[in-house]
């Protein structure tokens, strides 16, 4: 597949997720093909790769594509258009508390399902996922990746197909609001050593079996989270503007 050069007035990339998504849509590229690497979709569409990337999240968001680990961007099939939760406007602490309200409602119902039907591989593949956690901590990276990792983990567990298809959904809008929540958790060790009890709880209340707990530990962590962004001060709130291009590309 060859693709042309973006050019013209438009936002790059707006037009380059306009192109990709009539190449899916057209059939061009079909379902089950391997999206190009992002190396060659700059080559071919002459842009750079911060466009690339804002276009294939976007199309991720649309659910038109899905990254495989270890493997690529894949092409799903086309679907009814989805709920519009694009976060383009999403450049204030308010906006970003407001995910954090919505990841407490979704989360903690995931963890009491999760508890009443957890399976001895769920709870290996959560402990790993608590794991890599603390390798990326260690390692110095954001472990934002990881972090959804652990979330979806919890989703997993629910063996509830549509919740998991609906968090996969909404991570990915979510994604910005916690790379922005785990910033602010590591500018204090205090923090980090909380977030990781915080995450621990709701893996051992799930472990047990106990719904109201990991309910409970759930919407803990997530209301914590609110308060250690409402701690924030002004100084990284304007580094976090610079997250990623800024938080209205970012979240």
């Amino acid at each position: 597949m060859v693709l042309p050069k973006v050019r013209g007035p438009v936002r790059l990339a707006d037009r380059v997720a306009e192109l990709l998504t009539d190449e899916i849509r057209s059939g061009r590229l079909a379902v089950g093909d391997k999206l190009p690497t992002e190396v060659e979709l700059v080559k071919q569409l002459g842009v750079s790769r911060t466009v690339v990337r804002e276009a294939v999240s976007r199309l991720r968001n649309a659910g038109l594509l899905e990254p495989r680990q270890g493997l690529g961007v894949f092409v799903m099939a086309p679907r009814m258009e989805p709920l519009d939760l694009s976060m383009e406007a999403l450049e204030t602490r308010a906006k970003v508390l407001q995910i954090v309200e919505v990841r407490r409602a979704i989360e903690a119902e995931a963890a009491a399902l999760a508890a009443a039907r957890v399976t001895s591989d769920d709870v290996v593949r959560i402990r790993q996922a608590l794991v890599a956690i603390d390798s990326a901590v260690a390692e110095g990276r954001d472990g934002v990746d990881e972090d959804l990792a652990f979330h979806r983990c919890v989703a997993e567990a629910t063996h509830n197909p549509v919740l998991v298809a609906t968090l996969r959904y909404v991570g990915e809008v979510m994604r910005g609001g916690i790379r922005v929540t785990r910033a602010n958790e590591a500018r204090r060790d205090d923090f980090i050593q909380q977030v990781r009890r915080e995450h621990h709880a709701i893996a051992e209340a799930i472990e047990s079996g106990d719904s109201s707990a990991a309910a409970a530990a759930a919407r803990t962590h997530m209301r914590q989270a609110a308060e250690r962004l409402q701690d924030a001060g002004e100084t990284f709130w304007n580094e976090a503007a610079g997250l990623d291009g800024g938080l209205s590309k970012s979240l």
